[in-house]
């Protein structure tokens, strides 16, 4: 049964659970942030933008209770919560990553043995890797890597115009386990658009293209969401990507093939919606996915053990 565990402020935006799903952060169109914990009204609330806040994301536990801000202005803030003696908890901001040209759409994070990285992609179809090596010094991120999400060389295509985009990381966190994630656009420009898979190789510290997520049918689709389930013994990855023909669930092989890549296999497409889908996400078991869109509704999908994918809940949100 379905129970309401919070009633948000009037001009929300955008809102984002940390890791734990005990508190809930807000974005208004005011620019403001607020913090909810277990009740109804705000624990913190502050001004973060003069922009609307358009998304807000919570940085992994390792780095304490931290929000990154992204801002109608196309620009990034991160923030953290601190604390000194008697006085009240404040949000003090850590970083402002500002971007004169083009806007900031998705930021993402992943956890590693040595480090954090940070995704970060941008209106014009380019991402931007960071990394922070000391998890108590938020403001001391390192550009990593610069690519665009294209296959062949940009200058061929001309330069794109994004509406969205969508990270997704690859959740495990093995030890042998190489860096990598998910990056689709929704942009004016095809070539850009399909979801690309991006592993980091150590040996020569950069990032490759290990898989394209697209069937010549799907060409040039506009992506809206993508989300990587976790993996608890299956042979193979599973990848959720949503588009305007509904949410397309796709396996990827652990091995890489002859060219390098890894072998992919679109094995279900999933429609239910009335509009577009906003927003996907896993369980932590990696076995039912969740999710959003303009029809106000939530859906819940699974697997059944012949590998047939079914509706298996609704929930009305209007």
């Amino acid at each position: 049964m379905a129970k309401e565990v919070a009633a948000l402020e009037k001009g929300a935006a955008c809102c984002g659970w940390s890791r734990s799903g005990e508190r809930l952060a807000m974005g208004s169109v005011d620019g403001s942030v607020s913090i909810y914990n277990s009740s109804s009204s705000p624990s913190s609330k502050w001004k973060a933008h003069a922009s609307g806040v358009v998304d807000v994301v919570w940085l992994p536990p390792e780095c304490g209770d931290a929000l990154a801000c992204i801002s109608g202005d196309g620009t990034l803030s991160l923030w953290e919560e601190v604390e000194e003696g008697s006085q009240p908890v404040t949000w003090k901001m850590c970083k402002l990553f500002d971007s004169s040209s083009y806007q900031i759409l998705d930021v993402q994070f992943g956890v590693f043995s040595t480090s954090i990285k940070m995704v970060v992609a941008y209106s014009d179809c380019h991402v931007k890797i960071y990394e922070l090596l000391d998890l108590l010094e938020l403001d001391k991120w390192q550009l990593q890597a610069e690519f665009q999400n294209v296959t062949d060389s940009v200058s061929r295509f001309g330069r794109p115009s994004c509406l969205s985009a969508s990270i997704a990381w690859n959740p495990q966190r093995g030890e042998n386990q190489q860096a990598s994630f998910v990056l689709g656009f929704n942009s004016d420009l095809p070539q850009f658009n399909s979801p690309k898979i991006w592993e980091f190789e150590e040996a020569h510290q950069r990032w490759l293209l290990v898989a394209e997520l697209v069937l010549s049918e799907d060409e040039g689709d506009r992506v809206h969401a993508v989300a990587w389930a976790p993996n608890i013994g299956r042979p193979y990855e599973i990848i959720a990507v949503a588009t305007c023909k509904g949410i397309a669930v796709w396996h990827i092989g652990l091995n890489p093939e002859s060219d390098g890549r890894l072998p992919t296999e679109k094995v279900a497409l999933l429609s239910g919606h009335d509009d577009e889908v906003w927003q996907l996400e896993w369980d932590m078991g990696g076995m039912t996915l969740a999710s959003t869109g303009a029809d106000d509704m939530v859906r819940l999908w699974q697997c059944n053990l012949n590998g047939v994918w079914h509706e298996q809940a609704t929930l009305d949100c209007s």
